[in-house]
């Protein structure tokens, strides 16, 4: 059992309570939200269609993915029985028998696993219904107030992040509370269930919402020279709602589970120095940290508000002043609890250099993707000379910006080297988790600016296809330019807080395997902290550039599919536009074709990649060892860091260079430079929100993976008939996932075309 102290358990009990309250919060922001009205008849006609297409959307993702759900909860029961409970389960749950403790951990596990993944669904499901459901309370909003519609879009937002704290927060502690010293057994279920629902929610929600958004800006845009959300678009409609799916949806999931993961891994490298100090804090610092910030986010975003009645204001500023309420909150918290509870200042400056992260990363992602400064600027000034000048721009700044993320993430782990010189490795380690705790203390802030941007765009939307009238429309417009502006730097942060969370799974992993060694009786010199990875030894070699290459593939595929998908879209709107009177307005096109196309290619591609995601690292391990597969994964965080950053970056300039010329530019919309801008952007698209965003999940999958794993390749060693079954049945399943990916959608392709040549 842990020693407490009195002053340690009423602690665990106020981190339980303020979860309690940051969901509380959120019931209380919803009432204000819905209290609002929806508008006239026209706008809530548009926004019934885009609340049924993301409804009908999100109800046919679960029932793909629920089959697999399940196989896996019964996997993770069964993984504990292959190898001997941990000494911390053994020492829990005492009054047990090691078969008892077994089965113990097994439902302990699995149930967290269920509890993770039903957690991560609740944030992205009940955040995305939130914001449909404000978006068109925003559009007629605008016709009062700029304050108003802020006000509205950004506090619907703020339910999300609000779920995405207390859920997270209060998952985390109850485990911790049942299982204690052997809650890093179940923990790792539950960090996998959200992780798991992440990936499917960011890669379906990924591909539905650039299948649509490329397809109508191709034919609406660039071919038809016609406005973003003209009603004659067939496409209109499946854009707005998979701005909810993937941009409400799946970053909530994302940034949801690297909340859950650095938990994970903070608790895990806290045991270990637990173990070497006899000292429970460690395990105790994080949850009050998560807590504070849960608080202070609290305080912070119900800040963001304009002047009452004003037409026009600077909603950035506000959101700002927010952001940096929270943030000076916690900093004086943090130095309060490190002074007081943890009597060293060490613990204070990580998770102090975890907010510092945040907003370099915030200010590097706001430089080379926003309109004010030269990168984007650069990309649009190339526009004048073609869609291959606007392209090559574009990968040009998406190559740059990589490189000095890398190095403000390379800064942060030496930065832990710094506070914990000359102590064993192991404190390193935990600074870093401590330093993802920090990175995502602000939580609550960060998905709230993220939600703001799609619920702004969709509101921004109906204003154009319900006709309102100039006033609303240029306060919508103001929104939604801020709303770009948002999501792009919560991008930045999801991605840098999925490499720290990555690199602290990291540090688990090792960890967990030299526990392992050493109950197996492996010399101390042969354990892995010991040996560290060493790149030299071939095998590791290899598993690190198998590792580097999987963030490839697996961008390869998505960005495949939104091509497919688009490729339908496009071939269906230009069919539609042929309807006698349509683009006289006169006749309405069938938005329900575009928005099942969608759905149907997104829900595709979901099984496929998860396995991928799966499998991979259990074939690298079992095939080159426990050692090689850290290589693996070392391999996959920087090659995954790298692309997605770049991805990420290199999109949205391109999409901000579009908006500087849509907004009089170069000759403004309709103009040669804009069509070669919107070339730039549709390229962008499945890079930005498909394809980069997809790797942050991916990479905690396959680390979560490997620890779940690493205890089961270290018991068999010798590779067995059963281990050559298991392999060739996981390398068929590998190669029919990549197969099928890259076939699928030809046959709905072959349809579409048969459709327009009947047609012609």
């Amino acid at each position: 059992m842990l020693e407490t102290t009195t002053f340690e358990m009423i602690a665990l009990w106020v981190v339980l309570g303020i979860a309690l309250i940051g969901l509380g919060y959120a019931l209380f922001l919803r009432r204000q939200v819905m209290a609002h009205d929806k508008g006239s008849t026209k706008m809530i006609e548009v926004w019934e269609a885009i609340k049924q297409g993301a409804n009908a959307y999100l109800s046919k993702q679960l029932k793909t993915i629920l089959p697999f759900i399940i196989v896996l909860t019964v996997a993770l029961f069964f993984s504990v029985y292959i190898v001997p409970p941990s000494a911390e389960a053994l020492e829990r749950f005492s009054n047990l028998n090691p078969d008892q403790v077994k089965m113990v951990i097994g439902f302990g596990r699995a149930a967290a696993f269920i509890l993770g993944a039903l957690f991560s669904l609740m944030v992205g499901q009940f955040g995305m219904r939130m914001a449909v459901q404000a978006n068109v309370r925003v559009a007629a909003a605008s016709r009062e107030s700029f304050d108003k519609a802020m006000k509205i879009s950004y506090r619907a937002g703020t339910i999300t992040g609000m779920l995405t704290d207390g859920l997270g927060l209060f998952g985390g502690t109850i485990i911790f509370l049942v299982f204690q010293k052997a809650a890093p057994d179940a923990l790792l279920g539950f960090g996998f269930g959200g992780t798991l629902l992440a990936l499917f929610m960011r890669v379906g929600g990924g591909i539905f919402t650039k299948a649509a958004d490329v397809g109508a800006d191709l034919v609406g845009k660039v071919e038809a020279s016609i406005p973003e959300d003209d009603p004659r678009n067939a496409a209109v409609i499946a854009d707005l709602v998979g701005d909810n799916v993937g941009d409400c949806a799946g970053m909530a999931a994302d940034i949801f589970e690297s909340y859950e993961v650095t938990i994970v891994s903070g608790l895990i490298l806290g045991l270990a120095l637990v173990q070497l100090t006899g000292q429970i804090k460690w395990i105790i610092f994080p949850l009050l940290v998560r807590a504070i910030g849960v608080f202070s986010s609290i305080i912070g975003t119900y800040q963001v508000r304009g002047k009452k009645g004003q037409k026009e204001g600077n909603a950035m500023a506000s959101i700002n002043k927010g952001f940096y309420t929270s943030a000076a909150i916690c900093f004086v918290s943090f130095a309060v609890l490190a002074h007081f509870y943890m009597n060293e200042w060490r613990a204070f400056l990580s998770v102090g250099v975890g907010i510092i992260l945040a907003i370099a990363i915030d200010e590097l992602t706001k430089y080379f993707t926003g309109t004010h400064y030269n990168p984007v600027k650069e990309i649009a000034r190339s526009s004048q000379t073609g869609s291959a000048t606007v392209i090559l721009s574009g990968l040009s700044t998406g190559f740059e910006s990589t490189v000095w993320a890398i190095l403000v993430i390379a800064a942060t782990i030496f930065s832990a080297v710094l506070i914990y010189w000359g102590q064993p490795v192991a404190y390193v380690l935990y600074g870093v988790a401590m330093t993802g705790i920090g990175m995502l203390t602000l939580t609550g802030n960060n998905v709230a600016m993220d939600s703001f941007g799609p619920i702004s765009d969709n509101a921004n939307g109906i204003g154009e296809i319900a006709g309102l009238d100039k006033p609303a429309r240029k306060i919508m417009a103001e929104l939604d330019a801020v709303g770009n502006t948002t999501k792009a730097i919560t991008k930045g942060v999801a991605i840098g807080s999925a490499v720290i969370a990555a690199v602290s799974l990291f540090g688990s992993y090792m960890t967990d395997v030299t526990k392992v060694q050493a109950q197996l009786k492996v010399p101390e010199a042969l354990q892995l902290l010991t040996t560290g990875i060493r790149i030299s030894t071939p095998m590791v070699l290899i598993g690190m550039l198998i590792g580097g290459a999987l963030p490839w593939l697996f961008s390869s595929l998505t960005i495949n599919a939104v091509s497919r998908a688009a490729s339908l879209i496009v071939i269906e709107v230009r069919r539609q536009f042929k309807t006698p009177g349509l683009m006289e307005g006169k006749v309405k096109p069938d938005y329900r074709q575009a928005v099942s196309i969608c759905t149907g290619a997104a829900q595709k591609e979901l099984i496929g990649l998860a396995l991928l995601a799966v499998l991979t690292p259990l074939i690298v391990g079992l095939v080159f060892q426990v050692e090689a597969l850290g290589g693996f994964l070392a391999g996959a965080i920087l090659s995954g860091q790298l692309l997605a950053v770049f991805m990420a970056n290199a999109g949205g300039a391109w999409d901000n260079a579009k908006k500087l010329i849509e907004d009089g530019l170069y000759g403004g919309k309709g103009s040669a430079a804009h069509k070669a801008a919107v070339c730039g952007d549709t390229v962008g698209d499945p890079l930005k929100d498909t394809s980069g965003p997809a790797l942050n999940p991916m990479i905690k999958v396959i680390n979560l993976v490997s620890v779940l794993a690493a205890p089961i390749i270290i018991q068999y060693k010798k590779i067995s008939p059963g281990v050559i079954v298991f392999l060739v049945l996981a390398l068929i399943a590998v190669i029919i996932s990549i197969w099928y990916s890259k076939r699928t959608g030809l046959k709905e392709f072959h349809q579409v075309e048969e459709t327009v040549k009947q047609d012609k």
